[in-house]
C-alpha cells in the first residue's frame, strides 16, 4: 500500500447511450478518506466507479492518480486498486479456499484461514460456493479487502446481502484500512453510523 495516495478527477463527462449521466464532475479523494457517491437510481453511480477502475472510458476530463495522469492508461491505477461490483465475482463452482487463492495467489494458508475465521467462513472454506448463501456468497468476494494490499478500493453497494454481523466486520475493516492511509470511494444505501464519510453527489 502507498503511504499516501490521492485520485484526483476533473470535469468528468460520462454518457450512457445517448443520455448524460455527469457532466463536468469533479472532486478529489486523498489518504484516509471515505467517499460516498450519492444520486438516484440510474443516476451514473455504478459506471462512474466503472469509468475510474477502467472498465469504462469517459467522453472526457481527466483522471490523475498520486498526480500521474492515467486518463488514457488506467494500468497504474489499476496495479493499485480493488474494484468489487454488483457481480459479487466468484466462480461458483470452486470452493470458497480455491476462490480466494485463484484471486489471491500468495496468500499464505495461516493468513486465509485467519481471514475465513474472522468472515463467518471457515467451516465453509472447502465448500463450492454455488452451495452458499447470498450472505456468504458475498463475504466470499469481500475476503478480498482482506487479503488484498491494494490502496485504492472501489466498492459498488458493498453491504448487499449482508447480515448485521457482516455489515459491521465490513464497515471496521474499511475503517483500518483508512486509518492505515487508504482510499474508498463506494455508493451504498446502507446507513453508516461509525465511518466519517464525505459525499459527493451526481447532479447534471
Amino acid at each position: 500500500m502507498q503511504s499516501s495516495a490521492s485520485l484526483t478527477i476533473s470535469d468528468l463527462w460520462i454518457e450512457r447511450g445517448e443520455r448524460d449521466l455527469c457532466k463536468g464532475l469533479s472532486f478529489s479523494v486523498q489518504s484516509g478518506d471515505v467517499v460516498r457517491i450519492l444520486g438516484e437510481n440510474g443516476a451514473g453511480k455504478s459506471s462512474l466507479l466503472k469509468v475510474i477502475a477502467g472498465v469504462l472510458s469517459p467522453l472526457e476530463g481527466q483522471i490523475l492518480y498520486s498526480g500521474e495522469d492515467v486518463t488514457l492508461d488506467r494500468n497504474p491505477l489499476q496495479q493499485d486498486a480493488i474494484y468489487l461490483g454488483h457481480s459479487i465475482g466468484v466462480k461458483s463452482l470452486l470452493t470458497v479456499a480455491e476462490n480466494l487463492r485463484w484471486y489471491c495467489p500468495d496468500v499464505s494458508t495461516s493468513m486465509l484461514y485467519s481471514v475465513l475465521t474472522q468472515l463467518g467462513l471457515i467451516d465453509q472454506v472447502d465448500v463450492p460456493v454455488k452451495k452458499l448463501s447470498a450472505g456468504q456468497a458475498r463475504r466470499v468476494a469481500l475476503a478480498r479487502l482482506w487479503l488484498n494490499k491494494k490502496t485504492l478500493w472501489l466498492l459498488d453497494e458493498p453491504f448487499a446481502s449482508l447480515d448485521v454481523r457482516g455489515v459491521a466486520l465490513l464497515e471496521e475493516r474499511i475503517q483500518q484500512h483508512v486509518l492505515l492511509g487508504g482510499l474508498v470511494i463506494l455508493t451504498t444505501h446502507q446507513d453508516l453510523l461509525s465511518i466519517a464519510l464525505r459525499d459527493v453527489a451526481l447532479l447534471l
